[in-house]
């Protein structure tokens, strides 16, 4: 007999253990994506085969304390037996008794005292230390709340102290990101590609970009914005529409229109191959994040879904976010607990990931006119949003009152055309204020102003709308491939 997951986004998976930690806050019967609730307390677990034995071990540890517990009344029914004699006693019924008698008596009475004492002082002490724990408890916290307010008070302190030390910086770092910049483009260094190059990465060092063309992976070594192929990877069966290195290592991720997410293990000498394929979709990857340490994959579908993969021995789909639009877009914020998504059922969802338990929920649906293809957080509490061949680009920000994204203000950008492709997401390199932004023919390079306006300072126009690129981590590189020079470019950063 076979029993399934109840837990939402768990898609029925069959039960296939039970967890036996007296302390974990978790459903207990769990299924393999119940798995990462319980990765504290590994050994607590038992396979549904050992259950049966583990149950009958309760028991008899059941059956034991109501032994004791029996024990214990026999006892002390035995002492009352005793005393109820005694209740009625008076003096009088001492002729009656006889020396003997009242000897043993006393005797008795004084060993039932004794009795008496060292029960009731066990009682005693028990009493005595919870009391001693409940008093330490209230005096923890009280020192929590003291030591909380002190802290505040140091912390408003030390704010003010560092807004005073960190406001010339700031100036100068603001200085220095108000400059002119433009991206030139290397034309000694482009690529002759025939074929559609979806998607771009670099690594966190720059020294190997990674390019989808159709349904393969092509490995290049960058030397100085010169690309020399490595590598050629043909695990993918149809067009490799997303590629993401890791932040900690070389390896890297890539999502395909044939509906699978490929894990790609470096193997020394800038060499890849499959270590693992994710298979959880029912259509095209689009879009895919990784976080800051490597251990959660968020993906975008066409089928109408967000996906959130985590890493246990390996990888598996820990929860699934469904009933959305076609999902086009999707970015996280600077602390990695909020996420947020464009779709083509137009609205943008905000995303949450809880304290607790650490599943992501949607907290907010901001309903929008035109759907968009395209967003980037700025920081925690700042978003842009391009709406679908539009030349307005918006901005959300966090309303501190009542924790909501409202829209603040709209930013124009430079479009001339009516049909826009969703691949190139929209990104947001913070060392340099720059935003990356295409739209239609076009791609908006734009800086980040310190009142929070985004300047155009450059625009670089293509010949089709076919456009699709990414810039290096640290803002030096922006590679793309366009259909109408059917080249890949590169273009390095420039102050002027």
């Amino acid at each position: 007999m076979q029993i399934r997951c109840t837990q939402a986004d768990h898609q029925n998976q069959q039960i296939i253990g039970f967890c036996i930690d007296s302390t974990c806050p978790n459903q207990r019967p769990y299924c393999h994506y119940c798995l990462p609730q319980h990765s504290q307390h590994l050994d607590k677990l038992t396979y549904f085969e050992l259950f049966n034995e583990w149950i009958q071990k309760r028991i008899i540890n059941a059956q034991n304390v109501q032994k004791n517990v029996q024990e214990c009344k026999l006892s002390l029914d035995s002492l009352l037996n005793k005393l109820i004699p005694y209740l009625n006693f008076n003096i009088q019924q001492f002729s009656q008794i006889g020396i003997s008698q009242i000897d043993n008596m006393i005797k008795g009475l004084c060993q039932l005292e004794g009795c008496e004492e060292i029960l009731f002082k066990q009682i005693k002490q028990s009493i005595e230390q919870i009391k001693q724990s409940i008093d330490q408890i209230l005096k923890n916290i009280k020192n929590q709340t003291n030591q909380k307010e002190k802290c505040n008070q140091q912390y408003q302190s030390v704010d003010l102290k560092q807004s005073k030390i960190e406001q010339p910086q700031n100036q100068s770092t603001f200085k220095a990101n108000s400059n002119q910049f433009t991206f030139q483009l290397m034309n000694q260094n482009s690529i002759r590609v025939d074929n559609c190059c979806f998607a771009f990465a670099f690594n966190k060092d720059q020294s190997i970009v990674l390019a989808g063309c159709k349904q393969h992976i092509k490995v290049f070594e960058n030397q100085q914005g010169k690309l020399n192929q490595v590598q050629l990877l043909s695990k993918h069966t149809d067009d490799v529409h997303t590629l993401n290195f890791m932040k900690k290592t070389n390896n890297f991720v890539s999502g395909s229109s044939d509906n699978s997410i490929i894990i790609w293990q470096v193997i020394g000498n800038n060499q890849w191959n499959c270590q693992q394929i994710l298979n959880g979709n029912s259509n095209s990857i689009d879009c895919l994040l990784i976080n800051n340490t490597d251990d959660l994959i968020i993906s975008g579908s066409y089928d109408k879904t967000i996906k959130f993969w985590i890493k246990y021995n390996q990888w598996i789909c820990q929860q699934t976010i469904s009933d959305l639009g076609f999902v086009y877009s999707l970015s996280l914020n600077e602390q990695q607990n909020k996420l947020i998504s464009c779709s083509r059922d137009s609205q943008i969802l905000i995303i949450e990931q809880s304290k607790l338990d650490k599943y992501w929920s949607v907290t907010q649906k901001i309903k929008v006119d035109v759907y968009g293809q395209r967003l980037c957080f700025i920081n925690d509490n700042l978003f842009t949003f391009q709406p679908y061949c539009k030349d307005q680009m918006h901005i959300y920000e966090l309303d501190i009152n009542n924790k909501q994204y409202n829209k603040i203000k709209q930013i124009e950008v430079k479009f001339d055309s009516y049909i826009c492709d969703c691949l190139f997401p929209q990104q947001y390199i913070k060392s340099k204020s720059i935003l990356v932004n295409k739209t239609g023919k076009k791609v908006n390079l734009m800086r980040k102003k310190q009142n929070g306006d985004f300047i155009i300072q450059q625009c670089i126009q293509f010949g089709s709308y076919n456009i699709y690129g990414q810039l290096s981590d640290d803002g030096e590189y922006l590679i793309t491939w366009d259909s109408g020079s059917k080249e890949i470019q590169i273009r390095r950063y420039k102050e002027q």
